[in-house]
């Protein structure tokens, strides 16, 4: 079968495309034929040598953690049931809270028989495949903000795949959402997706204008999905009392410089292993999701798709910062 490998550490043209042994499902494991595969920021992090403190990853590897596609062959202990059913799963390397986000950009991937999501009936797949992360992460982050009506709720990388979910979840709960982002096309995207404000945070002052359009409070609720500076000076704008979800990190680090001072204005911080504590709600989470986007409920951006052969160009639009919502690789 052919699958992407970094090569090594690098850029994105460390990417190649291989002929590589075809995995057999083991016991409790299914073989994928993949139709799609998510591509993450994380995965570019990972494969220019960041983090292997924490992702034990070493080239030659295979990158991606999330798939879609029809299940060919099934492991011991596997109900039969599955072959030829159209499902989403992690890869089986990956894992919520640890794990791998290998294995995936490939023809052929192994998933957990217990982790897979069947795809409902009219559900575009590579729409699906963006949600196999996403659609957890947005779940149990709007979960745990108890979105009210009329809540101020500030979300920065809004344009990003969980900005775009989160988005629409906010403001179908009745909150009144400022999005923040890079760019007119992102501000504009926010703002067809629901957000009564759309700041870019690429511009001096942001935060005062995101502090203006709250009426000089603050927002109640922050999402953060871009960490670092950004996400800092999120933090030192949240509502007194009020609640910060640093999940993301697109400007390169999660945020936490400014931890100690919004905790002193009773600010409760919280960021993405907070929400990620397990597997128990994963099955809850990917039914509730792709029931909202089979009922019409939810939209999935998927910004871009790229054939397998030019997963260098997926991620080098990610790195360039001009990716809308998520970014597939089409496969087959």
């Amino acid at each position: 079968m052919q699958a992407v490998q970094a090569k090594e550490f690098g850029g994105p043209e460390v990417l190649e495309v291989h002929d590589v042994a075809a995995p057999e499902p083991g016991a409790g494991e299914v073989l994928i034929r993949v139709a799609a595969a998510d591509v993450m920021f994380l995965d570019t992090r990972l494969r220019s040598g960041w983090g292997t403190d924490f992702f034990a990853v070493q080239p030659p590897y295979v990158p991606g953690g999330a798939v879609g596609g029809t299940v060919s062959a099934v492991g011991p202990g596997v109900d039969p049931a599955w072959l030829g059913v159209l499902v989403t799963a992690r890869t089986v390397a990956s894992g919520v809270g640890g794990g791998l986000p290998i294995g995936g950009y490939a023809e052929l991937a192994l998933a957990g028989a217990d982790h897979l999501n069947k795809v409902p009936a009219g559900v575009d797949i590579e729409q699906a495949t963006a949600l196999v992360h996403d659609g957890h992460t947005a779940s149990a982050a709007f979960e745990r903000a108890g979105v009210r009506p009329g809540d101020q709720v500030l979300i920065t990388a809004a344009a990003g795949g969980l900005g775009t979910l989160l988005t629409q979840l906010a403001t179908q709960a009745g909150a009144r959402v400022i999005a923040a982002a890079r760019g007119e096309a992102k501000l504009a995207l926010a703002k067809r997706l629901g957000a009564a404000v759309a700041i870019d945070y690429s511009e001096p002052g942001w935060a005062d204008r995101v502090v203006a359009a709250t009426d000089g409070h603050g927002p109640r609720i922050v999402l953060d999905g871009a960490g670092g500076a950004l996400g800092d000076a999120a933090l030192e704008i949240t509502a007194a009392g009020g609640l910060f979800i640093g999940y993301g990190a697109a400007a390169g680090e999660f945020a936490g410089a400014a931890t100690d001072g919004a905790r002193a204005r009773g600010v409760e911080v919280l960021g993405l292993y907070d929400l990620n504590t397990g597997n128990d709600d994963r099955p809850r989470y990917a039914a509730q999701v792709l029931e909202h986007l089979a009922a019409g409920r939810l939209e999935v951006v998927v910004g871009q798709t790229f054939p397998l052969a030019q997963a260098d160009r997926a991620h080098a639009a990610i790195g360039d910062r001009t990716a809308l919502g998520r970014t597939v690789l089409r496969i087959g």
